[in-house]
This record gives structure tokens, sequence and C-alpha cells, in this order.
């Protein structure tokens, strides 16, 4: 798919795996981060702090932001790879501890590959 440059896009972080782009809901291809208002009852949620990992995603968000579409998931958000100043952002919230690799939700390997530079990406869930 042909990538969107943004350069004027009202970009808010949602969560550690989620943006908002102009009003477009985007869901971070291949990983899963901590819930921001805990785990409901009955889920698998990865641990961690949700709203260090809702900062880390903001710290990330200044600069020209590149959007990969690449489909959507049930709840009819964008499964997009995001890239800020050409860094991958799913990759950096792995290398930072703010998110897990879910293999299942990386359509094709297509994140696992763009992180290939990360000492190790485990299927988490």
């Amino acid at each position: 798919m042909i990538a969107a440059l943004l350069l004027a896009a009202a970009v808010t972080v949602v969560d550690g795996d989620t943006l908002r782009i102009d009003g477009e809901r985007i869901r971070l291809l291949g990983i899963d981060a901590p819930e921001i208002h805990g785990c409901r009852k009955g889920r698998v949620c990865v641990p961690g702090d949700g709203n260090a990992s809702k900062r880390s995603l903001e710290a990330m968000m200044d600069g020209r932001v590149s959007v990969q579409r690449v489909g959507q998931d049930r709840y009819g958000r964008t499964l997009a790879q995001v890239y800020v100043g050409g860094r991958n952002v799913a990759c950096e919230q792995i290398r930072r501890g703010q998110a897990v690799y879910v293999e299942r939700w990386d359509n094709g390997g297509v994140l696992a590959a763009d992180c290939r530079l990360l000492r190790s990406i485990e299927p988490m869930l």
C-alpha cells in the first residue's frame, strides 16, 4: 500500500497502541499495549502501566507522520504501520517495553520484518 504523509495532521494518542489522526482511529499493526483502565474480566491483557505506554507513544508524535494502511480490525479501526520521522512507532513501543509483539495480529509478518533491528521479537499472546 502507499503510505500517506500527513504534515499538518491532528494526532491524538488514545492509548499505547491506538491513535486518532484527523478523526480516523488507527490501531498499530502487530502490537498490544497495557490497558489504561485495567483488564476487563475474562480477557487476557498485557501487563504494565497503560498510562506510561500512552505517554511513551505521545512522546514520539513530534514530526512528520506517515501512515501505511493495511486493513481494518473488527472494531472498524484502521490497521496501519505508523512512522514518525521515518521511525516505526510500533517497533519503538516494543523496544521501550511499552507494548508486546503479537504475531497473530501481524498481517503476514509485516511488522516483524520492519522491526528486524530489535534484538528479539517474541510472540507474546
